[in-house]
C-alpha cells in the first residue's frame, strides 16, 4: 500500500536514507513524505506498530523489474532433445542419430532417447534394449546415462544429459 491508502492509527517511520523517525501517525507521515516529494509506503505491515518507509515509489519499482530482468537473462534453461530409435535399426542409421545426439549433448541439451515396438516387437523388449545398449556405447564418450533404459507401455525409453567438462 502506498500513500492514501495507508489509513492506520500509528505507523514507524523510516527516512528514504534508512534512518528511524519514529512513531507517528500515518496523517503525519504522509505530509513528511510529500513535503520531500516521495512516497509513503507500507513495508512491514504485520509488525507493531506497522512500518513504513520515504521513498520514491516508482524508482523502486523499476530497479526491481531491472533485477528481475537481469535474473532472468542470467538462468541457463535446459532442453529436452528426442532421438527416436527402432528395435530393427542398421548400424548406419543408429550412428546417424548418434551424431545428432552428440551435437544435441555439446549444446548444453539432455537426450531422450526413445523406441517404439511396433506390432510384435513388444514380446521381446529386450531386443529394444539392447539397441539402446549399442547407442550408449556410440555416445558415452560425450553423454551419462541421467536415467537407465525402461520399458513403459510400448516405448522403452532413456534420458541422456552431457558429460560435466573438467
Amino acid at each position: 500500500m502506498i500513500n492514501d491508502e495507508i489509513n492506520l492509527k500509528e505507523v514507524r517511520l523510516v527516512s528514504s536514507a534508512g534512518e528511524q523517525l519514529g512513531i507517528m501517525s500515518s496523517r503525519e507521515a504522509l505530509e513528511l513524505a510529500f513535503q520531500k516529494n516521495l512516497d509513503l509506503v507500507l513495508i512491514a505491515p504485520k509488525a507493531t506498530p506497522p512500518v513504513c518507509k520515504i521513498m520514491d515509489y516508482g524508482k523502486f519499482c523499476f530497479e526491481q523489474q531491472k533485477r528481475e530482468k537481469e535474473a532472468k537473462k542470467n538462468q541457463k534453461t535446459i532442453n529436452i532433445k528426442e532421438v527416436q530409435l527402432s528395435v530393427t535399426i542398421e548400424q548406419h542409421d543408429m550412428m546417424v542419430k548418434a551424431k545428432k545426439a552428440i551435437e544435441f549433448l555439446q549444446d548444453g541439451d539432455k537426450v531422450k532417447v526413445t523406441i517404439r515396438f511396433l506390432r510384435r516387437q513388444i514380446a521381446h523388449p529386450e531386443l529394444g534394449l539392447e539397441v539402446m545398449d549399442q547407442f550408449f556405447n556410440v555416445v558415452k564418450d560425450y553423454a551419462v546415462m541421467e536415467r537407465k533404459p525402461k520399458v513403459e507401455g510400448r516405448n522403452a525409453i532413456m534420458i541422456l544429459s552431457s558429460k560435466e567438462k573438467g
